[in-house]
This record gives structure tokens, C-alpha cells and sequence, in this order.
């Protein structure tokens, strides 16, 4: 098959790769371009929500990311110096999803789970080209004009930008992709100690309050297969530099639990928060998914999963089209169905979430506490509480969107 009669993915990471092979089940084909050379392996997310799970449990991926992963069954807000904590049971929901709980696992391991099963079972509907850096889209009236290094100038019925914060199809989408930076860094380090072994009751997500000076009042530690993911803030004072000094990463990491050996860091990295989106997920033959069309902060692992909630509305808007039913009312609803509900339910909540995590009045926090024991101790509240912050109630509401 030519290229030009292949839908334009720009990006294999997830949310590109979800997009995919969900085309390819319904028998549309695709092109990925991806800059990198492989798949990146870099700290980035690690958990999958419920709803997630059963859509790649229905392309055949979800078993054996599970079995890659580590099945987590409740997640926990916790009061460090006393471990006073509110325990959230994912188990509420089993009349909800075919996966009550989360899974932690690294989102390499999705991406490479699928470049294997599109190899095995799509070769002739996808091709994946990495090495290929799209530098120029030209939006014609029947076609996208793509051109850059690594590839030849080819053309496509569509091209969907699955290429994150710096989308190069955004851009030539000319949208201001308008919002906030947060004013913190965090940093992510991972090490190997079992803090499992050492707190009472961790869950495998857990957002913790802390008043040690070393912290700007929050930490998370989300476990993945063999290692501990700290979330770490820069101290009152403290520059980004200086905190990511190996010393600073030690003391915090000895702040959270003494021992008498240094720490073990494999992996270190820096980041900034952003909320921002679109207006719009569609221009003409245009369109995005995944964080070039939203950010949000990570407190509550809703980024990436809520981009394979988009690439998997996208595949199915996409093949009526295919089929020739009209193109400009199903592709405008993707807009949406996608768009106020990552304003709403992702960019919010995870908003709410992320100042809720940065309260350090100690009177306040024990407000908090108490309201998140009081909602988690009760099986509708919980339900209803989980139903938001798994998903669920989002994407319910988006299917009711004609």
C-alpha cells in the first residue's frame, strides 16, 4: 500500500501506539513516524487505570502488560510521621470495569508489547518508521503534505498528532495551547530499597504529607517491578541545581527512611508541571491526541492514560469515516467528547489533586484526612470518589456525547 493512502501517525510512544493497533483492528492502515530511534525508556508514567486496562484488554495487550506490572489493588493519601493514611479500595468497582485496580508498570512496556503484536499480526495494515523527524506539514484539501529527514516527502488522507507537549502537527495547526506552568520542579529517582518492607501498610501509590524540611511539604512513592519511584520537591530555598545534587537526593531519600547506607539512584529526572489544552482536536484533516492536545500534573496518573482514551475515540470515529459516512460531524464530536472532558475531569481533578498534596497547614491536612478516611471507609462515597478518579465517570460521559 502506498503511503499516501495511509492515516499519518506522528509519535510511537502510547498514545501513537494504541492509535495504531486499534486502526488496525478495524482494518484502517497506518503510518508511524517517530523521531527517536526506538522506544524511549525514559521515567515517564507508570500506572494504568482501570478503563485503560480493558481497552487494551480489548486489543489483546492488557494480560501481558499485566503480567510485566505489578496489580494494585488500592492506592493511599498517608500522613508521614505517623502513617495515618486514607486507603482507597479499587475493589468498589468491580461491577464497573473487568480490572478493579490499578497497574504499575512502565509505559515502554505497553509501547513494546504492541510493536510486537503489530509485527506478528499487522505488518501489511501498519509500518513503523523510528529515525523519521516530520519538520514540515502542508494541510491541503484532500491530503496532508509531510516532509522532514529520515523519510520521504509523502502524503496522507490524515495526520494525527500523537507527538507530545511540542507537536509539530499543533503547530501547523496554528492553536494556542493555553494554560499554566506550575512554579515547582519535581524530581523523580528511583532506587531499589524496598520501602515496602519498612511502612506499615504502603500501598503501591502513595501521595504522603510530610514536615520535614527537606521537602516542600509532599512526596509520592509509586512502586513499580524491582524499583520505587520518589517523587521529590526542591526545599524551601533550594534551586533545582542544588537539589539534584547527589547529596540532596540522598538526604531526602534519608529523610524518608534513615538507614545506615547511601541510596541507591539509577535513574534521576527533572521536570516541570503544566497544565495546558487546545480548543480544538480537529482542523480539517488534522487532529491530536495525548498530551499535544492536553498536560496536566501527574498526581493521579491521569496523562497518559486519558491519551489511549483518546486514541482508542479517535480509531473508532476515524473508521466510519474511512467507510464514508460524514467526515466533518464525527470528527468535530471527537473534539467533543475528548476536549471538555480532559478540561474537566483530567486537568481539574489532577489540579485539585496536586493542591490538595501541596497543603501544609497541619490543621488543614487533618481536615483533609479526615474527609478522604470518611469517603474511603464508605462503600458508595468510595465508589462514587473512584468512579472520577479512575476514569470511569469521565468517559461515561463522554460516550453521551452525540
Amino acid at each position: 500500500m502506498n503511503d499516501d493512502r495511509r492515516i499519518a501517525i506522528i509519535g510511537a510512544g502510547p498514545v501513537g501506539l494504541v492509535l495504531a493497533l486499534k486502526l488496525a483492528t478495524l482494518g484502517l492502515p497506518s503510518l508511524v513516524l517517530e523521531a527517536g530511534d526506538d522506544i524511549s525508556e525514559e521515567l515517564r508514567a507508570s500506572t494504568f487505570h482501570p478503563p485503560s486496562l480493558d481497552m487494551l484488554d480489548a486489543l489483546g495487550v492488557a494480560a501481558p502488560l499485566i503480567a510485566q506490572g505489578l496489580v494494585t489493588p488500592h492506592w493511599q493519601i498517608r500522613r508521614h510521621e505517623d502513617g495515618a493514611r486514607a486507603v482507597f479500595d479499587l475493589g468498589v468497582l468491580k461491577g464497573d470495569t473487568a480490572h478493579p485496580y490499578r497497574l504499575q508498570a512502565e509505559q515502554w512496556k505497553l509501547s513494546r508489547l504492541i510493536l510486537a503484536k503489530l509485527a506478528a499480526e499487522h505488518a501489511d495494515t501498519v509500518q513503523i518508521r523510528f529515525g523519521c523527524q516530520v519538520d514540515t506539514v502542508v494541510h491541503g484539501a484532500d491530503h496532508v503534505a509531510l516532509s522532514g529527514t529520515g523519510f520521504e516527502p509523502l502524503e496522507a488522507p490524515y495526520a494525527i498528532g500523537c507527538d507530545g507537549a511540542r507537536s509539530i502537527i499543533r503547530r501547523a495547526m496554528g492553536l494556542d495551547f493555553t494554560g499554566d506552568t506550575y512554579p515547582e520542579t519535581t524530581i523523580l529517582a528511583t532506587t531499589s530499597f524496598p520501602f515496602h518492607e519498612v511502612f506499615e501498610g504502603l500501598s503501591n501509590v502513595n501521595y504522603i504529607w510530610t514536615r520535614h524540611p527537606a521537602f516542600s511539604g509532599t512526596f509520592s512513592l509509586l512502586r513499580v517491578p524491582g524499583l520505587w519511584r520518589a517523587s521529590l520537591h526542591t526545599a524551601p530555598g533550594e534551586s533545582v541545581d542544588q537539589a539534584l545534587e547527589p547529596a540532596a537526593i540522598e538526604r531526602k531519600l534519608q529523610a524518608i527512611h534513615p538507614k545506615g547506607t547511601p541510596y541507591e539512584v539509577p535513574d534521576l529526572r527533572p521536570y516541570r508541571i503544566h497544565q495546558r489544552i487546545v480548543e480544538t482536536y480537529r482542523i480539517g484533516r488534522l487532529l491530536l491526541a495525548g498530551d499535544a492536545a492536553h498536560l496536566n500534573s501527574p498526581s493521579g496518573g491521569m496523562g497518559m492514560n486519558g491519551g489511549i482514551h483518546d486514541a482508542v475515540e479517535l480509531a473508532e470515529t476515524l473508521a466510519p469515516v474511512w467507510r464514508g459516512e460524514a467526515e466533518d460531524a464525527l470528527l468535530d464530536r471527537y473534539t467533543r467528547r475528548r476536549q471538555p472532558i480532559a478540561a474537566r475531569e483530567i486537568i481539574a481533578q489532577a489540579d485539585r489533586n496536586r493542591a490538595r498534596m501541596r497543603e501544609t497547614d497541619p490543621a488543614r491536612r487533618a481536615e483533609l484526612l479526615a474527609e478522604l478516611q470518611a469517603t474511603a471507609g464508605d462503600p458508595a462515597r468510595c465508589r462514587e470518589h473512584l468512579l472520577r478518579s479512575s476514569m470511569i465517570s469521565g468517559l461515561r460521559a463522554a460516550s453521551r456525547i452525540t
